[in-house]
């Protein structure tokens, strides 16, 4: 038997987070609406799946609550796609 965890992240607007999501290669799966705004979405990309929740609260401190890490064959392609779009906090290194 096949076992998967998928995170369920809590975010402030969960339109403008799949919206983001979406803009860097995510695909929305499904997203729930409740009086007229999204509350809920499921992502994936490539095999990995996310969730968005609303709730979630904003901030501005160095490290937030949950950090999504992207295993890829070429990270200097998606540190050059996400860039200009992102605050980057570390640039890509090698590391342990």
């Amino acid at each position: 038997m096949s076992q998967t965890v998928v995170p369920m992240i809590h975010v402030p607007n969960v339109s403008a987070t799949v919206d983001w999501y979406a803009s860097i290669g995510f695909q929305l799966v499904r997203q729930n609406e409740e009086d007229g705004e999204v509350n809920w979405a499921k992502l994936t990309f490539g095999n990995s799946e996310v969730m968005f929740q609303s709730g979630g609260k904003p901030s501005t401190e160095h490290r937030r609550e949950v950090n999504l890490y992207i295993l890829t064959d070429n990270v200097d392609d998606v540190y050059r796609r996400l860039k200009d779009r992102v605050q980057v906090v570390e640039e890509p290194h090698d590391t342990f």
